[in-house]
């Protein structure tokens, strides 16, 4: 079967070859392919078990799946690894969700009062999307992405992943490239998973400090409280670069207007609007310093500048700070695609990445460049006795992916050592 689906794959590859519009498209042979020799199904069964051994944790837990005719069906459900490989090739979706762990077993919950349906565990997870950034991002927009935009969800993970760690205590997070415009994070502590709704929506909220995506202005108290003074200490050093340089979203002056004229100074305000009217199209750039010139150019020396000084502050948050999908993160019965789906629509896998670390999505694996690797291999007659994975540049991500998964689970084994030995206390 495996020389078939190679066959099958560079047809369809010499197909795309020929038409540049579909070199994205993904076809049921490819994804048979992807699932029958390169998707890492042992360490996400081992990532959503918690341990080697089939436990609650995966059994009793929702997957979904989406199909190339847009049907979709939820509830699967499966008793182990084979069972969850199984299922997956023979069905062969366009991609698999993963949903909450459920007190009754999914595929049978037409057998039970949908009052019995409840979630009782369920990774927390933070979703961020290119697109709500449309506002302010000027390289693309809707779909499209590039290097300089991904740098703010760059920034974004950083600051995110940074509160997770340092003011709730998380340690085993991952986040995973969404395959066109945008990031997951999943956290995997144990403490995290049985959390239940009203304390998923305390944590979102105290981490979604724009409410809004930035639809108005911020309104924060100061002192700005630790966690976003020190969002501020991080995307100050950003904001030249990322906005005033290579966005440069306000040099369209009626841009500038909008964005920027809006101090609680209405005369500020009025001098910068007749500055830029007599001076058009300066950079964004200019115009940022312009404030602190015009202003002290134009008001007088009784003036709280202290005001001007914090609306700016506010300003870099509101371009720059996190932009969550927060009904994702809220809601238990929400399902997110899984690590190494491939996307539908480009193509890209969904990697794992660090947040900590350098990642450029427009460089990471595709499934048509995965299959051209493993048939370039085999053509030079290389070793066969090699895994198919290790053929390809999908390989370090995968590792890397199994020494997370190996830290969690060792994590998992120690935790319930612990609970053991204070139930072995209890008389």
């Amino acid at each position: 079967m495996s020389s078939q689906l190679v066959s099958s794959a560079k047809n369809d590859i010499d197909s795309d070859a020929g038409n540049s519009s579909n070199s994205s498209r993904v076809s049921a042979s490819d994804m048979a392919f992807y699932y029958e020799r390169l998707l890492p199904f042992r360490y996400v069964f081992q990532w959503l078990n918690h341990s080697p051994k089939p436990q609650a944790d995966f059994v009793m837990r929702e997957f979904a799946y989406e199909f190339q005719s847009g049907a979709y069906q939820r509830y699967n459900s499966y008793n182990n690894l084979e069972e969850f490989k199984a299922s997956v090739i023979k069905s062969n979706p366009t991609r698999f969700e993963v949903g909450a762990v459920y007190e009754i077993n999914p595929s049978e919950r037409k057998s039970v009062p949908k009052s019995k349906m409840k979630p009782v565990e369920k990774e927390l997870v933070f979703d961020i999307d290119l697109t709500d950034y449309d506002d302010i991002r000027t390289c693309c927009s809707k779909t499209k992405i590039c290097t300089k935009c991904w740098k703010f969800i760059t920034v974004a993970t950083k600051i995110i992943d940074q509160a997770l760690r340092d003011d709730f205590g998380f340690e085993h997070m991952i986040w995973v490239f969404s395959g066109r415009r945008g990031a997951h994070c999943w956290v995997s502590d144990k403490r995290a998973r049985v959390l239940d709704e009203t304390r998923r929506r305390a944590i979102i909220e105290y981490l979604d400090v724009l409410k809004n995506k930035g639809s108005k202005r911020l309104n924060v108290r100061r002192p700005y409280h630790p966690h976003i003074q020190r969002s501020y200490d991080i995307l100050k050093t950003e904001f030249i670069p990322i906005i005033l340089e290579e966005q440069n979203p306000w040099q369209n002056d009626k841009a500038a207007i909008e964005t920027l004229c809006k101090f609680s100074n209405e005369k500020l305000n009025e001098a910068l609007k007749e500055f830029w009217g007599d001076h058009p199209d300066r950079s964004s750039f200019q115009k940022w310093k312009d404030i602190d010139e015009v202003a002290k150019r134009t008001l007088p020396k009784s003036t709280n500048f202290k005001l001007i000084v914090e609306a700016k502050q506010d300003l870099i948050l509101e371009t720059l700070y996190p932009r969550l999908d927060v009904e994702v993160s809220r809601q238990m019965i929400h399902l997110l695609k899984s690590p190494f789906c491939i996307h539908p629509g480009t193509g890209n896998v969904c990697v794992p990445f660090d947040s900590r670390q350098p990642f450029d999505p427009m460089s990471s694996p595709n499934l048509h460049q995965l299959q051209r690797e493993i048939i370039e291999y085999q053509s030079n007659d290389e070793d066969e006795k090699i895994s198919d994975i290790d053929k390809t540049s999908l390989s370090p991500y995968i590792e890397d992916f199994r020494k997370y998964v190996t830290r969690l689970l060792k994590s998992e084994r120690n935790g319930k050592r612990e609970r053991d030995d204070e139930n072995d206390l209890e008389f």
